[in-house]
């Protein structure tokens, strides 16, 4: 049996071989500890200096205010309650949309007295730029990702970390789901700190990276030596770091192109679906969304009923750290949906792989699928 069409690249990515590349020397001859002052360890420490400097191109950032990460819940954690414990302010201001990596660091601080406000979106999943309304004088972080991972719905998180800077509030976004996809830049969006993780992006899983404005003195929250200036101790994942640098740089180099094309494969699988399937609909945004993302909801049947008819695609339902069966996204609700229509609902995420053929291919798999169970 051939491998299905890999159509989930928001849960995970392929290590692209120009990555592994990157990667194989420190698994090999490059073997030492970058906290050493010896040759083998010098030679590991300018891998991750490369690496570091190479993430902050990509989000036009200074090296010394990226800090490495095992992922993209490490960065979400060390930022939420890193920034909480900076402050004497105990409210905190999040979107209804988040994924669990913030939201369960926000329901940490509720239990610890914090006040928590969750922003309403619209029905296309995005919170309104007049939500920053709600950030005030109390407000201590305002924490709001960039990006949807089951919709690719964009937030206005420029509009909202400026209402935190005008309140003397931090903020933050969790950008896993858009580094690499669309241009971000820290100073662009007005962020304090933003995360992200490798595998989302073609790095191997496991390693990720905060940014950490400069004169934001964020404090650790593990204790050990003084890796990463202080603030994530632990000697570094040195292979898989170099992974991420030179995963940032390909995409800083392919951006453009690659995001065109992507919203071409993107249309012409809605398209199909659509012109087959007349009552299915969109979830998320029609124009400002990932170049990747396509939500979509099947009418009358479930959408893990349609991905089981259709093995011939490999997709998911949500998010693949809440994706658990039948159901309804607690995303898809918060925009509105009933129960019944979001557990209709089938996430089609592309990559840099996929290709006309495969996705005309998926189509047809799923049109049979759903053809199937509507009849």
């Amino acid at each position: 049996m051939n491998d299905p069409i890999y159509l989930d690249h928001n849960a995970t990515t392929p290590l692209r071989p120009e990555v592994l590349d990157a990667m194989l020397p420190y698994l090999q001859r490059h073997f030492g500890n970058p906290s050493s002052g010896h040759a083998y360890g010098q030679r590991a420490k300018a891998g991750v200096e490369r690496a570091r400097a190479q993430v902050a191109a990509l989000i036009g950032a200074s090296p010394s205010e990226i800090i490495f990460t095992s992922g993209g819940t490490e960065a979400n954690n060390l930022a939420i309650r890193g920034a909480a414990a900076l402050t004497e302010r105990r409210a905190l201001v999040t979107s209804a949309v988040e994924h669990p990596a913030t939201r369960e660091p926000a329901r940490w601080l509720k239990a610890r007295g914090w006040s928590v406000t969750a922003l309403a979106v619209d029905a296309d999943g995005r919170v309104s730029p007049d939500s920053a309304a709600l950030i005030g004088g109390e407000t201590g972080l305002v924490t709001v990702m960039h990006a949807n991972n089951e919709t690719g719905t964009l937030q206005p998180v420029a509009e909202l970390a400026a209402a935190a800077r005008l309140h003397g509030a931090l903020s933050h976004t969790d950008a896993a789901q858009s580094i690499g996809k669309v241009p971000v830049s820290v100073d662009a969006l007005g962020v304090d700190l933003l995360s992200l993780a490798g595998h989302k992006l073609y790095a191997p899983k496991g390693v990720g990276a905060l940014y950490v404005r400069d004169g934001v003195a964020l404090p650790p929250l593990l204790l050990g030596a003084g890796h990463e200036g202080g603030i994530r101790p632990g000697t570094e994942n040195v292979a898989a770091i170099a992974g991420l640098g030179a995963a940032c740089q390909l995409a800083a180099e392919g951006m453009t192109a690659g995001a065109a094309r992507l919203i071409a494969l993107r249309d012409r699988l809605h398209r199909r679906l659509s012109a087959a399937i007349p009552d299915l609909r969109l979830n998320g945004h029609p124009s400002l969304r990932l170049p990747n993302t396509l939500n979509v909801r099947f009418p009358g049947v479930s959408g893990n009923a349609v991905l089981a008819g259709a093995p011939e695609v490999a997709a998911s339902t949500g998010s693949a750290c809440h994706d658990h069966g039948e159901s309804p996204s607690a995303v898809l609700l918060a925009q509105g949906l009933s129960p019944a229509e979001a557990l209709g609902a089938v996430r089609l995420t592309l990559g840099h792989d996929t290709t006309e053929a495969l996705v005309d291919a998926a189509a047809d798999a799923l049109i049979r699928s759903y053809s199937e169970r509507a009849g």
